[in-house]
């Protein structure tokens, strides 16, 4: 006798709907990416522009992205290290001051200039420094950036001369901006294929007829 094998049915409900997040996911990923291909091709121009005032909260709007400012750094307060690249081409140790810039407020980050040793700490105390307004190196995980709580990226100016002992930064670039959308969005329809394929494969398992008994 043939015996009729439904589909469980809390299972299927949770795989259907966790393949419908992840291809929801892809598909959110390809409209940030053009949305990011259009950023990009504004802030590509920025450089050119006239100066603007250094904004003080994030996140950096695309139409200030790159362009021209200045802030007077009233003293440093902190540095950190991340790898940057000298406008030589040069590759090293960039480092970046935290600024206060008056008795309150959320400061200042600037990047001053490239050194060749992560723990060496420029002797500069703060001043008036012209660059160009970018954002502070992105170290948030991928997950977090999904959520509505993902804190955005603060404005962070680029010096355009470096203090004594360090190489000047490279002029910013849209081509160090990483517009990894398409990928995140291939990864997600990936996702959901391999777990709508799993789930399928275990369905022919679990309802496979029994072999038969000698």
């Amino acid at each position: 006798m043939t015996l009729r094998r439904s589909l469980p049915l809390i299972p299927t409900i949770v795989v259907a709907f966790a393949v419908l997040v992840m291809i929801a996911l892809g598909m959110w990923q390809l409209d940030r990416r053009h949305e990011k291909e259009a950023a990009l091709a504004l802030a590509a121009a920025n450089p050119a522009r006239p100066a603007v005032a250094f904004p003080t909260v994030p996140p950096v709007p695309p139409e200030l992205l790159f362009r021209p400012s200045s802030i007077h750094c009233l003293r440093v307060v902190g540095w950190q290290t991340e790898a940057g690249r000298a406008a030589d081409g040069s590759m090293g140790y960039r480092h970046i001051a935290q600024c206060a810039t008056g008795a309150e407020g959320p400061g200042v980050l600037v990047a001053l200039g490239v050194g060749q040793r992560p723990d060496e700490q420029p002797q500069w105390q703060g001043g008036q420094v012209a660059g160009w307004i970018s954002e502070e190196p992105d170290h948030r995980s991928l997950l977090s950036r999904f959520g509505a709580r993902a804190l955005p990226l603060r404005p962070m100016l680029i010096a355009r001369a470096a203090p004594t002992a360090l190489k000047s930064l490279a002029p910013p670039s849209v081509e160090d901006v990483p517009n990894n959308h398409l990928a995140y969005a291939v990864q997600w329809f990936f996702f959901a294929a391999v777990a709508a394929t799993i789930y399928v494969l275990a369905l022919r398992r679990r309802n496979k007829p029994p072999a038969d008994s000698p």
